[in-house]
């Protein structure tokens, strides 16, 4: 299991269409992937439960991963909420 702490880095924060792309992304991977913010934690693979976390750009949350490619489902999201790749 990794955990990793990132900051969002997306102008827009965490709204409708950037959270569908990060759900894909997580769902691109075999590892079980979450996202834990202000206390609550998430299925990253879930829309629903993706925006109801309601973030905004520049907030902190820790990318939790478990599986076969773990280190590769944190590498791909930190990119994405770091704004490195859409």
């Amino acid at each position: 299991m990794i955990q990793k702490s990132i900051t969002i880095q997306l102008t827009s924060g965490l709204e409708a269409r950037p959270v569908a792309v990060l759900v894909q992304k997580a769902s691109q991977h075999d590892s079980t992937v979450y996202i834990e913010a202000e206390g609550k934690k998430v299925n990253a693979k879930s829309i629903m439960g993706m925006m109801s976390l309601g973030l905004n750009m520049g907030e902190v949350v820790t990318v939790i991963a478990d599986g076969s490619d773990e280190s590769e489902a944190v590498q791909n999201i930190e990119d994405y909420l770091s704004g490195i790749a859409e």
